[in-house]
């Protein structure tokens, strides 16, 4: 996608500002869902393009927008997590029917069916031996003189080992390279890869920008959609088009807003399906409205819901659904290595469940 989101227009005159003394190291963080990989690859395009004034995107018709295109450009590395550094020839897309978001999934989806060939489990991580294979690429002269680029998605995907082996290569960069990291959670980070980096902060898009994108994309109802999915618009579309725990968070909805008869066990059940990560999301949105609207009389995830929020808030005292944001959060940390999905759920619902029934005891 040789194109920026509306909400993108401020953060390239950034990177244009940038471009006169370029650094070595970029850090480009943000929320997930609002198309930093998609800013980062067109950064990357613009760079690599022979006709590119440094103001505008890529041309798309130097033999450098061609390679790019086509997957072959010898001056660009890919690092994602659970694959081996992707050259361009892994990576590339038609302008036609393939999204840099899709992009980046076909590559994840190669990678996984390949180790299940070899019988493993694909990794989350990025690897040691994904950032030692960039010694060789680092090292080389560029093909046509101009710059070589690296870019790593998701850059706190890297294990210890390979942080530490990236480091290496910042307190040393070398002339005409540049590395973006993209991040959507930066504060996992080592501090030394951070202060080596320049930093872009990616805004996250209005809720007017988001819900003009996702109607030119077709969609019927964006307003409910971001709520969703946090006010990320990319994120949105991809739960609508993968319809991903649709039916479970309507489930999850109906019976939570009820919490003197909902059965929590009945729940877990049929929660069993999503990733741990979302439900508690799901709940932390509910419990950020009902502590909203508690101290401002607002609601922001679900406000077709505001009167039923309203009335559940009112026997709630505010220490309660405080302490049962800080076990969320805990329980956020948890979730990306439950031993049992179900008897997490069931843990945070039963806690729920009694921090709503506490003041009737």
């Amino acid at each position: 996608m040789n194109e920026l989101y509306a909400w993108q227009d401020e953060l390239w005159q950034r990177w244009i500002g940038l471009r006169a003394r370029l650094p070595h190291a970029i850090l480009l963080k943000g929320p997930q869902g609002i198309g930093k990989l998609d800013f980062a690859m067109n950064l990357a395009r613009s760079l690599l393009c022979k006709k590119s004034s440094g103001n505008n995107l890529a041309c798309q018709d130097c033999i450098s927008c061609h390679w790019f295109e086509q997957g072959t450009h010898p001056d660009f590395r890919l690092l994602l997590s659970g694959t081996q550094s992707i050259e361009m020839q892994q990576s590339s897309e038609t302008q036609a029917s393939l999204t840099l978001k899709n992009c980046s999934k076909r590559i994840a989806e190669e990678a996984f069916e390949e180790q299940q060939k070899k019988g493993k489990k694909p990794s989350k991580e990025i690897s040691i031996h994904q950032v030692r294979s960039l010694a060789n690429f680092i090292n080389l002269s560029t093909h046509q003189g101009g710059h070589r680029v690296v870019l790593i998605y998701p850059a706190e995907a890297m294990n210890t080992n390979a942080a530490n082996a990236l480091l290496k290569t910042l307190e040393e960069p070398s002339e005409r390279m540049l590395i973006i990291l993209v991040s959507h959670k930066p504060q996992q980070l080592l501090p030394t890869i951070v202060s080596r980096c320049l930093t872009l902060t990616a805004p996250m898009p209005s809720l007017e920008a988001s819900s003009t994108w996702l109607q030119q994309q077709n969609y019927a109802n964006p307003v409910t959609m971001l709520t969703r999915a946090g006010f990320a618009p990319l994120l949105a579309a991809r739960l609508a088009e993968e319809a991903i725990g649709e039916s479970e968070y309507n489930f999850f909805l109906q019976e939570i807003k009820q919490p003197a008869q909902f059965d929590v066990f009945t729940l877990a059940e049929q929660l069993q399906r999503i990733e741990p990560i979302h439900v508690i999301h799901w709940l932390q949105q509910w419990c950020y409205d009902l502590s909203s609207i508690k101290l401002t009389g607002k609601v922001r995830y679900h406000p077709h819901l505001f009167d039923l929020i309203k009335n559940l808030s009112n026997n709630i005292p505010m220490f309660n659904l405080l302490h049962y944001q800080n076990e969320l959060i805990v329980a956020k940390r948890e979730a990306l290595h439950p031993l049992n999905p179900k008897l997490l759920f069931e843990s945070i619902l039963l806690s729920y469940r009694h921090i709503m029934l506490k003041t009737d005891i």
